[in-house]
Parts: structure tokens; sequence; C-alpha cells
């Protein structure tokens, strides 16, 4: 709690910004916040709060700014503003290291701050430090034996060799627990089935893949409904409906966007790292810049789009250049943003960066279904739950590619994950010549890259290429009859 004495008007006026807060009024709050705080700096509850608010606001600088204003006037349990420090160097401005330093800091101050060791952790495992990720993970259960997230990401990080190996019969025995919540017995089950397919259960994985999934739908978010394949082919419908983008003209821009974009778990994240190792790509990783502009903005989308006017157009390019620079100042030549499901967007994609190359990995449908399944995805991809959904938001997926494609201006390679890893250099030379530059045998040990991974790839894409995850599916063909049923169905 602030502690210097108010008066009376400032009272009300922090008591005003706090009720904006609570009302998710972010602006107003942060125009509120920044009142206050002009007439009385010595506040580092409202400096907090106020960078929370920023964060929010998508100032990831100004949100350090007001944090450090926060420790500078002795906020209590700074830890907590070493975590949020470190979140934010973490997933907003692409610096690990830092975020790495922000929650040894704080573990300086609490060395028994759970969710300072987490974080340790998770950014350990983004920059491919296996060992220290599990010494965080493992400290975690020393304080609490009970938590299983720790445990379940010990898992992931595990290379066991038979059934009987110890973190298999630690996961199979926590995971019977009478008290776990259903996201919690998920995160367990996805661990199980991962370890099980890696010592050649696949049967017993299947199942326990099949637990997970369910365990996971039962703890959904109510403001995630069920997959409807309804809606979805309503959906897609709508973007058949766009007329090919307009032939807007800009100035030149200081990087060209590559956009990596595809189905999730068909090799986007194997292919970032490897044009990353290029001397004239910055990686960025999966950018959400394309999605805020869709579902916060350009509404109703896509109907929005037919009508967007190139003074419409230059702002969002704009403001897309803004984030990418704020997010990677020192971006060279291309950047590549990847997020898979930017396929929606494409429409977008070429209004406001016609010169933009898209780079679409695909990868064998019943690998890519298979694979999505056994993720523990966010409850947005909610087809995810489903083997038959997936299934089916795959068909609805290749549909919206094709169309797409139609228009002779987008300028579509397909990269195909099979192609990538048994003939890499074949594949990036490829790749290459479509991005009009020369091609780089560093991007060849692409593995030995400094960047951080923040996907489900992270381990798989920091060795060097092989071809083990190819075909797949083959170890649970007895399970995939009704997927392979839809799937059958596809269209040309």
């Amino acid at each position: 709690m602030d502690t210097v004495s108010l008066s009376p008007e400032l009272q009300t006026q922090l008591q005003h910004a706090s009720a904006l807060r609570a009302q998710g009024r972010v602006h107003d709050a942060i125009g509120a916040y920044r009142k206050v705080l002009n007439s009385e700096p010595r506040l580092p509850d409202s400096w907090y709060n106020l960078a929370w608010l920023l964060r929010k606001a998508g100032d990831p600088a100004g949100a350090l700014g007001a944090y450090e204003e926060a420790l500078k006037h002795g906020i209590e349990q700074p830890e907590e503003v070493f975590l949020n420090c470190g979140v934010i160097f973490a997933e907003d401005v692409g610096e690990p290291e830092r975020a790495r330093e922000a929650y040894k800091q704080a573990l300086e101050i609490n060395p028994k701050f759970i969710g300072a060791l987490f974080n340790l952790g998770n950014v350990c495992e983004d920059l491919g430090d296996r060992q220290a990720a599990a010494d965080a993970y493992q400290k975690i259960l020393l304080l609490s034996p009970s938590e299983t997230e720790p445990l379940a990401r010990l898992a992931g990080l595990a290379l066991p060799r038979t059934p009987q190996d110890d973190i298999i019969v630690r996961v199979e025995a926590e995971r019977s627990r009478p008290d776990l919540s259903s996201l919690h017995r998920a995160s367990l089950e996805f661990a199980l089935g991962k370890l099980l397919d890696q010592v050649g259960e696949y049967d017993r994985a299947f199942e326990a893949y099949k637990t997970a999934n369910i365990a996971s739908g039962a703890g959904r978010r109510p403001d995630y409904p069920r997959y409807d394949r309804r809606a979805q082919d309503g959906f897609i419908g709508l973007f058949e409906q766009i007329p090919p983008a307009p032939p807007f003209v800009f100035p030149a821009a200081p990087v060209t966007p590559v956009f990596i974009l595809g189905q999730f778990r068909s090799g986007s994240t194997l292919l970032e790292q490897i044009l990353s190792a290029h001397s004239q790509i910055s990686a960025t990783g999966e950018q959400a810049i394309l999605h805020q502009f869709a579902t916060q903005s350009l509404l109703p989308y896509p109907d929005a789009l037919a009508n967007l006017t190139i003074e419409q157009a230059t702002a969002y390019r704009n403001k897309y250049l803004e984030i990418i620079a704020q997010r990677v100042p020192d971006a060279r030549g291309y950047i590549t943003d990847k997020r898979p499901d930017n396929f929606y967007h494409i429409g977008l994609i070429r209004r406001i960066f016609p010169e933009a190359k898209i780079l679409h990995t695909v990868r064998d449908a019943r690998d890519v279904c298979l694979s999505t399944w056994f993720t523990h995805l966010d409850h947005s991809q909610m087809h995810a739950l489903s083997l038959e959904d997936t299934g089916h938001h795959y068909l609805s997926y290749e549909r919206l590619m094709r169309h797409w494609k139609k228009d002779p201006g987008t300028q579509i390679l397909d990269v195909e994950y099979e192609k990538l890893v048994s003939a890499p250099e074949t594949e990036i030379r490829r790749v290459m010549d479509f991005l009009g530059l020369p091609f780089e045998a560093s991007t060849l040990e692409f593995y030995n890259s400094p960047n951080a991974v923040r996907t489900a790839s992270v381990w798989q894409v920091r060795e060097p290429l092989y071809d083990r995850s190819m075909g797949r599916w083959k170890n649970y063909q007895k399970h995939l009859g009704p997927l392979n049923q839809i799937l059958q169905t596809r269209g040309g």
C-alpha cells in the first residue's frame, strides 16, 4: 500500500484511477494514474499499477520504466516487480537473457519464490539450457512436492530409455491423485503420453493423450466454446467472399516481412530457426500483431478487409513496423513472423505488405493432426481436443489456402517438412531463391543458434535435422480410422 500522505483531492483521483483499472478501462486508467503521479511521484504501488496497465496497452518499454520507478520508491515485495519485468523481457521484447537475470534478482530477494523459479525454468528452456531448467523445476518440487506443472516440465526435459524409467513411474503415480484439477491432470497426461511415445509404448501413449485431451476439455475456460464444424465452415466462407487485394503502393519499409504460416506442428519453428542463421534475416518468433488487428479494430473481420482504404492500410502497416522495431530494434533486411494461424490473415497481409513473402509450411496431414492432438495447446485452439475435429480444421485450412493462392499477386512458397529434413540444402536453397537471398552454409547449422525458442518444438530445433518424425502416424495407425475417414474427403 502507498503510505505517502495524500491530500483529499489526490485521494479522490487515486480512487478514480483504481476504479478505472478495475473496470478494464485501460487507457483511461493510464491517464488517471499519470495525473496522480505527476502530482505525487512517491507512490510505488501506483507506479506498479501503471506498469501493469502499460504492458496491457502494448507499451512494454513504458511498463519497464514504471516498474523501475516502483523499485526506486521502495515498493514492498520487490521480487514481484522483477518477476513482471522478466516476463516482459521474455515475452514482449525478445530479451531472454535479461529475463533470466530479472528472475535471478527476484530469487536473490526471495529464494522460495515459486513463480520466479518456474519462469526461470521456462526461459532456460527457451534458451536451450536443459540442465538449468531442470534445476529450477527440481527446486520447486523440493519446496512444494505436490506441484504438478514443474513435474510435467521435468518430464518434457527427460530422455527415458525404458517404460520402467523413474520419471515415467513418477508421472504415472502423480496423475492418479484425486485432488488434481482437470488442467493439472491434463498436463501430467500429456507429459506421460510423450514419455511413453519416446520408449515405443504407442498404445499406452495414445490412451494417455486421449485422457489428456478429455481433461483439458473439461478444464476449458467458459469463453472458449467447443469447436463447431459448421461455424468453422461458415467462417472460411466469409474469406472466400473477399475480393483480391487492391494494388496499394507504399514507401519502402526498413525491413521486409517474411510470414511463416500453416498448421501448428508443420515445421514452422524449424524453418524459422534455419532462416534465423542467415546474416540478412532476423527472427521475431510468433507475433500476435495481425491477430490483434483482426480481433480488436478490423471489425467485423474479415468483412472489413473488402473496404480497407489505403489510408487505413498505411496506418496498420506503420503500426506493425513500429511494434516490430520496438521488439527487435536491431532487425536487419528481412524479418520473420512465425505465427502458424496467420493463414487466416493472408488477405490482410496482401493489403498492408504487398511486398511480403509468405512461406507456407506443409507436412503429411496425418502427422500434423496427430502431433496437434498430442500437444497441450491453448484453449483458443479448441479443435485440438479431438482428432476428428483436428482433421476437420485441417480441411478448412486447406480450403482457405486454395482460396488465397487464386490471387496472382500473393507470393506464397510451399515448404514441405519432409523435403526440408531429407534434403535440407536443396530445400533451403529453394527458399533462399524465393526470398532473393544468397544461400549461406550457416543455415545448415541452425541448431547452434543462440536464439530463444518459445514453442512446443523448443528441443527438436536444437538438434541437427533428423527424419524420425516423418511418418510418425504409422505408430498409431490402428487408432486413426475416424481421422483417416475425414482426411479422405479432402478437396484438390
